[in-house]
């Protein structure tokens, strides 16, 4: 079972209504953005984590509703806005109403793609079996 870490009342005072919050190790397993609690408390403390532009380097910090998200994963940088503090780790359909995406699309790539096969002209480079018989039978072999 979980529970919201901390209540406190909404700043200056315009609503009766508590603010609840989260631990942020926690609302990015509830909001899948790591697939394990662990992962998400290890990605805090090695501090690729920022929340409103400031590093973060403590799982438990308290985050709620508005706070802006900059997370460094392993191939790519996301944005989230918090909308919600959740609940439980829900499906995918239930975690995505957990945060707005604020990331920027990613730039369209003009150079190919890292370990794909650049284009060759015919023949350049290594001679295909149709290629190595008719050798062969120029210089008199099978």
């Amino acid at each position: 079972m979980s529970r919201p870490s901390r209540e406190k009342p909404a700043p200056g005072g315009a609503s009766d209504a508590p603010v609840v919050r989260l631990r942020l190790d926690k609302w990015l397993w509830f909001a899948r953005v790591v697939k394990t609690r662990t992962t998400a408390a290890r990605l805090v403390t090695d501090g690729h984590v920022r929340i409103n532009g400031t590093r973060i380097e403590n799982a438990a910090k308290a985050i709620g509703g508005g706070d802006v998200l900059t997370i460094a994963l392993e191939r790519d940088v996301r944005v989230l806005k918090v909308l919600a503090p959740g609940t439980r780790r829900g499906p995918f359909e239930e975690a995505r109403l957990l945060y707005e995406d604020l990331t920027p699309p990613a730039p369209p790539r003009d150079e190919p793609v890292a370990g794909a096969q650049p284009a060759r002209d015919r023949g350049a480079g290594r001679p295909t079996k149709r290629d190595r018989r008719s050798v062969a039978r120029w210089f008199g072999g099978d």
